[in-house]
């Protein structure tokens, strides 16, 4: 059981925001929880409990989270189809604890003007990458300097912008083969977004993760490719690798990445390693507020909802995105993170997020730890 839930567990109804609860209102609240165990013991669900919050991060994010109101969130805008995203981004990287820095990030908030060119893609349009480099520097390096030419000159682009970026990752991927002047044990995780108009593209391979900001909402826009996750274990057992300890034929913490030759084998063959990315198309709304992009030293000491609701506090004091940077890889250094950090914060808006409203109406309920108990001992009988 997480730390929030040996205090008490908040049960929170939907019909309104994070608000306190009545003094006056004891007596209800148990007469409520007896009513829902008895849904539960005649196998119905509860009537009045909509969503079970729980959280094991550190003490601020329940501040921050009581302040801001994650559940029940109150949008001050609808959205609108003719959102146009504004892009400011900011940076940090630590080595950490680490001997090495071996990771590379780009950001590139015009992209018209970074590729000095008047090609016909929508408009505005935005390029952001981490790549977290493993075995030396070299492959995170080549892939930060060339990946986006990859893209762009493809024959596919920008018609057939998820072919090309598939066709861009295996490119990078057999250059690092090729390119002598490459360790053959290097290799590198690959996550970016390209933005083109208000269509965004995530792509991943390995296990930094995107999250998109929403109004106070974490939605995670790529999936960790850890070796033990099951979707990975079962291609890299099909394919004859073995997982030992969690690591990819004991070697490798990732389950995808570009590079790494000397576990590939010749090119062209299966390998339990991939190169290949996941993709995730949304369209931007003035709902979404700011994309987070980080390896996997911040997410391995800190929760994708924590972070999204630290760095929109942060927005909401000064709207500087590389102070929000700057304070997600402080903190993550502050829980012991065992990794390099880079962090990458992307607003879609020159303002600061909006404040939440939260609907007067709400009450909020708790159940003692026993009550839990009594619950957990119904649902498992």
């Amino acid at each position: 059981m997480d730390q929030g839930t040996n205090a008490s567990l908040q049960i929170e109804r939907l019909d309104g925001g994070c608000g306190s609860a009545s003094k006056g209102s004891a007596s209800a609240t148990e007469d409520e929880n007896l009513d829902n165990l008895n849904q539960l013991s005649a196998g119905k669900p509860p009537r009045n409990i909509k969503i079970v919050r729980h959280c094991s991060s550190s003490a601020f994010f329940t501040d921050f989270e009581s302040e801001i109101g994650i559940l029940g969130l109150v949008s001050p805008s609808t959205e609108n189809s003719a959102f146009l995203p504004i892009f400011r981004s900011g940076s940090w990287t630590e080595k950490g604890p680490k001997q090495y820095m071996e990771d590379e990030h780009i950001c590139v908030d015009n992209l018209h003007k970074h590729l000095a060119t008047s090609a016909d893609f929508p408009s505005p349009g935005a390029f952001y990458g981490v790549f977290d480099g493993h075995g030396g520097i070299d492959a995170a390096s080549f892939t930060r300097k060339n990946i986006l030419n990859f893209i762009v000159e493809d024959s596919q682009f920008p018609s057939g912008t998820k072919r090309a970026i598939k066709s861009a990752f295996v490119k990078a991927d057999h250059a690092l083969a090729d390119t002598k002047s490459i360790d053959s044990s290097s290799g590198t995780t690959a996550l970016m977004a390209l933005i083109l108009g208000r269509t965004m593209l995530v792509a991943n391979a390995g296990d930094s993760r995107a999250v998109l900001g929403k109004r106070g909402r974490a939605i995670e826009l790529s999936k960790d490719h850890k070796p033990n996750c099951t979707s990975e274990r079962t291609r890299i057992e099909r394919l004859g690798g073995i997982i030992y300890d969690g690591y990819l034929n004991g070697q490798l913490s990732v389950a995808r990445a570009l590079g790494d030759w000397h576990i590939k084998g010749p090119k062209g063959s299966k390998s339990p390693l991939s190169s290949e990315p996941e993709l995730e198309e949304i369209n931007l709304t003035e709902e979404d507020e700011f994309l987070l992009l980080a390896c996997d030293g911040l997410w391995d000491v800190m929760s994708s909802q924590c972070a999204v609701t630290m760095v929109r506090k942060e927005l909401m004091m000064h709207n500087d995105p590389e102070r929000c940077s700057e304070a997600l890889v402080t903190e993550a250094l502050q829980r012991n993170t065992c990794d390099n950090l880079t962090v990458l914060v992307i607003c879609f808006s020159p303002d600061p997020p909006p404040k939440i409203e939260i609907p007067r109406n709400h009450r909020r309920r708790s159940i003692s730890a026993e009550g839990l108990d009594r619950v957990k001992g119904i649902l498992n009988n």
